[in-house]
């Protein structure tokens, strides 16, 4: 069939239009590409993935080369490119290495590395530990006015990684000179730093080094020569007598020693000081830090949000606590709910239920919970919570009241099927973090973001975890393991869970945990 020529016309101009001139408005979606795996030869624990900074920790044993780090696992979110194939060749982490992810946008990632080698020096008499500048490369050792220092005893010396470093020269226990800064060559790894080693003289034997006042616990520091008894003396400022502390509770490390002094008042100051064998430090001013209760601790406040969000907070008030209600609601009902069951017959307690989500088998599992914290929104079936509520006091410990009914697991992901049968585990644990804002929590597996107690932000953590079934309400204290006495936390985070693995979809249908009662403890 012949074309009309009109037709023709018309076909040859759309034909030589510039393809410039088809426009698409169709945006390209945002999808944030993560690292999703990451794992280093010679690293010391799992590497920490921060989805929300967009950067990556691996932790490095102290033998590793951390100039020579080669990678053994690296993924990252399914159809995304990254502009660096770790798995090739090595790097140096001595600073961040900086990548970039991409899929429809780029996204710059920065991966760090972190090492902690152990490093002493001791010699016999000094006073306190040795100041190890592994920055400027030198010793700083402090030794008693009038010692001689050309004739001391080397007692012990590390400067690098076990087994792998060479001194030159070779550093023995035995006599030593330091009248004079002693330069020394430490090798390791082919390479080499020079080392000074300094001595100092002080005046007073004992000294008092720091104090930690927490709100009913004051934490003290001293130094002393490492072949004296060192301890501690306090008083109420303004008061006439001293206490001395007992023997029982100074720990000594050579010539450093510490300890806790517990029971005391909030909100006083205090006067401590060092002691050792009749010797007598220098004198600290430290003033206790207040009480506080937890917030709504009791959970006798809620209300419910559209006829099926139960709120652990008055509607009116301010909120404290959250769960995962909003999400579960999606596919049914809240399954975090207030009960008459408290401990004192009187009031509300908080039920945490473990149960299948959805309409005709299609959904999930969805482990009930609550925590200090918001639920921020619904990520598909997924969820987005903010964790942690600004604070700043040091409790010691979490009492509180719980019961547990246990269920056998019968969901879980593909990384749990092996303990399907098993016992349900509940969980309830507490963390003072130095963060400044809430942590981001996310669920979905593709952009994955949960709580990590080892995280470098951490300061104190303390957990309990119980697969059983219980008659009645039974108490509860968890002590907080601090990891400083003298970082001063920005919020605080509490979580209870009616399975443990609920972040990951795992867990018995039919589990049950009641919470009620939750106080803290300041003092030991």
């Amino acid at each position: 069939m012949k074309l009309k020529p009109v037709a023709y016309t018309l076909l040859l101009l759309f034909s030589l239009l510039p393809l410039g001139c088809i426009k698409n408005d169709l945006p390209y979606p945002k999808i944030q590409q993560n690292i999703t795996r990451l794992a280093a030869e010679g690293q010391s624990k799992d590497a920490l993935i921060d989805s929300v900074d967009m950067k990556a920790v691996v932790y490095l044993e102290e033998t590793t080369d951390i100039e020579n780090v080669k990678f053994t696992e690296f993924s990252v979110s399914e159809g995304g490119k990254s502009d660096v194939n770790l798995l090739e060749g090595s790097y140096n982490l001595t600073s961040p290495l900086n990548i970039v992810l991409s899929r429809y946008q780029d996204y710059s990632w920065q991966i760090s590395a972190e090492q902690n080698i152990e490093r002493y020096f001791s010699v016999e008499g000094q006073i306190g530990e040795s100041v190890i500048d592994a920055v400027a490369c030198r010793v700083i050792v402090t030794l008693p006015e009038g010692t001689d220092l050309s004739k001391l005893t080397l007692e012990r010396v590390k400067l690098g990684p076990a087994g792998i470093t060479t001194l030159t020269p070779a550093l023995e226990p035995g006599t030593i000179d330091l009248s004079s800064p002693l330069r020394v060559e430490v090798e390791c790894h082919g390479r080499s730093e020079f080392w000074t080693i300094y001595a100092d003289l002080a005046e007073l034997l004992v000294s008092t080094t720091a104090a930690d006042a927490w709100s009913k616990v004051v934490w003290v520091y001293g130094a002393c020569p490492s072949d004296m008894k060192g301890s501690f003396r306090y008083k109420k400022s303004g008061d006439a007598d001293w206490t001395v502390v007992s023997e029982s509770e100074v720990t000594q490390t050579d010539g450093s020693f510490s300890a806790c002094i517990s029971h005391l008042e909030p909100l006083t100051e205090y006067t401590v000081q060092a002691i050792a064998d009749g010797n007598i430090g220098n004198e600290m001013k430290v003033t206790t830090d207040g009480t506080a209760d937890i917030p709504d601790g009791d959970f006798d406040q809620w209300w419910l949000k559209n006829n099926r969000i139960w709120c652990p907070w008055n509607e009116n008030g301010e909120q404290f606590w959250d769960t995962g209600n909003t999400g579960a609601a999606t596919l049914g009902q809240s399954n975090v709910v207030p009960t008459d069951h408290t401990v004192t017959g009187q009031g509300q307690a908080a039920e945490l239920n473990t149960k299948f989500v959805g309409i005709a088998g299609i959904g999930k599992l969805a482990a009930g919970s609550i925590y200090t914290g918001s639920f921020q929104k619904v990520d598909g079936t997924n969820g987005i919570l903010d964790f942690g509520r600004p604070w700043k006091l040091r409790p010691t410990k979490l009492k509180g009241y719980y019961q547990y009914k246990t269920a056998p697991i019968n969901y879980a992901n593909s990384d749990y099927k092996s303990i399907i049968g098993q016992p349900d585990t509940c969980h309830i644990y507490v963390a003072l973090a130095d963060w400044t804002a809430p942590f981001e929590i996310r669920t979905n597996p593709k952009n994955q973001q949960l709580f990590d107690k080892d995280a470098p932000s951490i300061i104190a953590y303390g957990e309990l975890v119980y697969s059983g079934t219980m008659e009645d309400y039974q108490p509860f204290e968890i002590k907080l393991e601090y990891r400083s006495t003298s970082r001063v936390p920005t919020y605080l985070q509490i979580t209870c869970a009616a399975s443990k693995l609920g972040d990951y979809f795992t867990g018995g249908a039919g589990a049950v945990l009641y919470v009620d009662q939750f106080s803290f403890d300041y003092d030991y």
